[in-house]
């Protein structure tokens, strides 16, 4: 609706005085506003603008204010949203003049600072609700509100920039014996020297296993060579995407793309041709980087498990030890919980006994209160966690659950069958939820899904472009794993990249069962793409100091903390269903995809 303005009820008590309010060109005082009844397009409006607050609060610890001031939040407006700079600004200068445009690149808002208030006050007014169409032809609706400063963006540390700077250089120093063509994107490798020639501009993303990102641009008929830590430390690749964030300014042509808010604005991506060249090692590499180099790298990533006591050591290895040692990291990253478990547990009748198996934190534990909630995880930490939170929970495993059989209304499981190495112990673990149900009594379970594309629609793992907390702001993860998420997007732990060569056959069978494959490795993923196998390992990497008595399965990193892999077997469509209907006295109520991830509800019957 261009052209309306509409202001939240709540804060109207707060509004300056002898501020006049607008709608459908009725002029109201706003202290009489609360008399006014709005229409449903104009609740509608209000909702989007208190989202938007919100996620403004959330994102950048920024408020709104109702007084108007020289400084507007623009939500909708942002790059994230396919909004260029050369589109927004226009619109902006015809209501006054322009003192800043800062656009955060991926957000979906942006920051304007005009001149005077009343000309923000006139934007404000005249922008509010206005309908633009997006750089991909999208219709997009602007909302506005008033903060009383923008937001200040710091550029990447150059200690750590340079040693992408030193290697970029402009000539080849050797033959290379390796030539491949590459039309579409380029996944992020750890590798030999490489050189790219490019038909169309383009950025290319620098990754330190610090979970720093640089973006490079890389302008059309251009070669790239990489020599010391950008060749053997830093993993580089192209990520998949329409538009690039590119640096506004004219002179800007290749090189670094800064955070200069003040000075981003997007760039539609063309064909590209890619030709790289690649010289093969005949002999050990003896190179300074031996913490990611396989030739020099003392830890053996472990098989696929051929039996039961190879699972067990595995998942004691790869799962136990590792949510010991990340608990008050991973725990500072999962607060918010997600909707659609809220809503069954909101849903269940007050008094109800309910078990969380595999609560992490608890952060499930307390969302309704008229329910008696116990949860019970492996991790003696995380357990910690909860008592400390004044919650229900006790330490027991997902395959014995120290919990009274018959006696409880429902249970969930989120983010937790994954963790099983075998088809058999995760069919295991599905039964001791029904033993722990009462007849009639529900389950709800979560498992992280093999297909983070449905229906053509992109999981929020991979839609996301820039690293969460819990991914060091990186790019790696407690990936999608539903239940341990980060509001529903799985979590990366690190920007520890696969090595060369560690990519595992897809190995979908059956039951869930992951074929045997003689001394087969598990492959280590690489955060926000698509799986290549169901078995993997996905890296955490740990804020903060590391120990002095790391664990085996810490690799170490030139960075602040060290890298953990967890293992996980991410679930085929079809694949938990199956599972659940060999389960004894089960009815399966509800089977759906959730955000990356496979959900069943199952009632004992």
């Amino acid at each position: 609706m261009p052209g309306t303005q509409v202001s939240d009820l709540k804060s109207s008590r707060r509004q300056c005085s002898g501020r006049a309010q607008r709608t459908h060109g009725t002029v109201m005082d706003s202290n009489h506003q609360s008399s006014y009844k709005l229409s449903k397009t104009e609740k509608k409006f209000l909702r989007k603008q208190i989202k938007a607050r919100h996620t403004l609060l959330r994102h950048e610890g920024i408020e709104t204010v109702s007084c108007a001031t020289r400084s507007l939040v623009i939500a909708n407006g942002g790059l994230g949203n396919n909004v260029s700079r050369n589109q927004l600004l226009p619109m902006l200068e015809k209501c006054g003049l322009v003192d800043a445009l800062l656009m955060p690149p991926n957000k979906p808002y942006a920051f304007v600072r005009y001149k005077t208030a009343e000309e923000a006050k006139k934007a404000y007014v005249t922008l509010n609700g206005k309908e633009i169409v997006d750089d991909l032809g999208q219709k997009i609706i602007l909302y506005l509100n008033f903060v009383e400063k923008g937001i200040n963006y710091t550029a990447t540390s150059d200690l750590l920039l340079n040693p992408v700077i030193d290697g970029l250089i402009s000539v080849m120093k050797d033959r290379q014996n390796q030539f491949i063509i590459l039309v579409l994107g380029i996944h992020y490798v750890l590798d030999s020297s490489l050189c790219f020639r490019l038909s169309f501009k383009i950025v290319m993303d620098f990754k330190h296993p610090d979970g720093v990102t640089v973006p490079v641009m890389l302008p059309r008929r251009s070669l790239l060579v990489m020599t010391g830590e950008s060749r053997y430390l830093w993993t580089h690749g192209i990520t998949p995407r329409k538009f690039d964030t590119v640096q506004a300014s004219k002179g800007h042509r290749s090189g670094i793309i800064t955070s200069d808010v003040g000075d981003l604005t997007l760039s539609k991506r063309g064909i590209r041709t890619s030709f790289t060249f690649r010289k093969v090692r005949q002999t050990p590499c003896n190179c300074s980087y031996p913490l990611v180099c396989d030739s020099q790298m003392k830890e053996t990533l472990p098989s696929f498990p051929e039996s039961a006591r190879e699972a067990s050591q595995l998942e004691r290895e790869y799962v136990h030890r590792v949510y010991e040692e990340i608990a008050e990291h991973f725990s500072s990253t999962r607060h918010t919980p997600w909707p659609r478990v809220v809503d069954f547990l909101k849903a269940l009748p007050s008094g109800s006994l309910v078990a969380d198996v595999g609560c992490g934190n608890g952060k499930y534990l307390g969302i309704n209160k008229e329910l008696y909630m116990v949860g019970c995880d492996r991790s003696q930490a995380l357990v910690g966690i909860c008592r400390e939170r004044r919650l229900e929970a006790l330490v027991g495993d997902a395959l014995a659950v120290p919990l009274r059989g018959g006696s409880w209304d429902a249970c969930i499981s989120v983010a937790v069958t994954h963790h099983l190495a075998t088809a058999e112990r995760r069919v295991a673990a599905l039964q001791e939820l029904v033993r722990l149900l009462r007849p009639g009594g529900m389950a709800l379970i979560y498992v992280w899904a093999m297909e983070q594309e449905y229906k053509k629609k992109k999981s929020k793992y991979l839609r996301e472009n820039r690293p969460r907390q819990g991914e060091e702001e990186a790019t790696h993860s407690h990936a999608a794993e539903p239940g341990r998420l980060l509001e529903q997007v799985p979590d990366a732990g690190d920007q520890d990249a696969p090595r060369p060569g560690s990519a595992a056959p897809d190995v979908r069978a059956a039951g869930g069962g992951a074929r045997k494959v003689t001394d087969a490795k598990l492959p280590v993923h690489t955060n926000r793409t698509s799986f290549r196998s169901q078995d993997i390992l996905v890296p955490w990497h740990r804020k903060g100091n590391p120990a002095r008595d790391e664990p085996v399965r810490a690799t170490g990193s030139h960075g602040p903390g060290p890298v953990f892999r967890r293992y996980y077997h991410v679930f085929c469509a079809g694949e938990l269903e199956e599972a659940c209907r060999s389960l004894s006295h089960v009815r399966l109520l509800q089977s759906y995809y959730d955000q990356g991830n496979w959900c069943v509800v199952l009632q004992k019957v």
